[in-house]
Parts: C-alpha cells; structure tokens; sequence
C-alpha cells in the first residue's frame, strides 16, 4: 500500500492504519517507509472542496508512505477507508500493488559483523 500525503498528516494517518493491522514484520511491528519531502503538483477543478481553479497549485512538504499487508482483499478496504477517513484531502493518492517480498531466513544470525546491531 502507498499514500501521498503532507508530512504533517502521516503520524495521524499512520495511527489509524496501525489500528487496524500492526504492520508486522517477523520480529518488529508498525514497518513502514516515508520518503523525503517533495512537490505535489495539482489544479482544482468544478466539484472540489476548494472549488475551481486556473493555476496549478504546487505544494511542498508532500511525503509517499508505503508498507505491507496480508493479501486479504477486506483488509485492504478496511486499510484505505482508514486512510482516507484520516487524511486531510478530498481525493488522497491510495495505492494498492501485489508484490513479492523477501523476509528473514529465520536463522540465528546475531553474531553477523553486518548487522546493525554489531556495527557500533
């Protein structure tokens, strides 16, 4: 799942996607990945909440947040409407692409020199 968002919305919109499925991963929980900041790019047309416009708004500040969830079609539903219930757009940018992932190999690899852990 990816969303488009101003960082300012993520932590909320992130608390409400957690709230609903933990984001686990093995051994850790609410995974997920924002981008730097970029700009959004985008003209309101008739019918939007800010009503028509003739120039094309620029916003910075806009963020892309992805994460993972189990293949289960009512929970991505469940997902998105809470994405959209806690972001502050009328139209928010909602993703939802199939993927294949690859995760731990479930060894004892706490001695690994590369691991994060052992690098300080």
């Amino acid at each position: 799942v990816t969303f488009q968002a101003p960082a300012a919305d993520v932590e909320r919109i992130m608390e409400a996607v957690v709230a609903i499925t933990p984001l686990r991963m093995g051994k850790y929980d609410s995974n997920a990945y924002q981008s730097a900041q970029g700009i959004e790019r985008y003209r309101p047309l008739e019918g939007a909440a800010a009503g028509a416009e003739t120039e094309l708004r620029r916003r910075p500040g806009t963020v892309e947040v992805s994460f993972e969830i189990a293949d289960d079609q009512a929970l991505a539903a469940r997902v998105v409407e809470a994405i959209f219930q806690a972001h502050s757009y009328q139209e928010p940018v909602i993703r939802i692409q199939p993927l294949l992932a690859s995760r731990s190999k479930g060894l004892d690899d706490r001695a690994n020199p590369n691991r994060w852990w052992n690098t300080t």
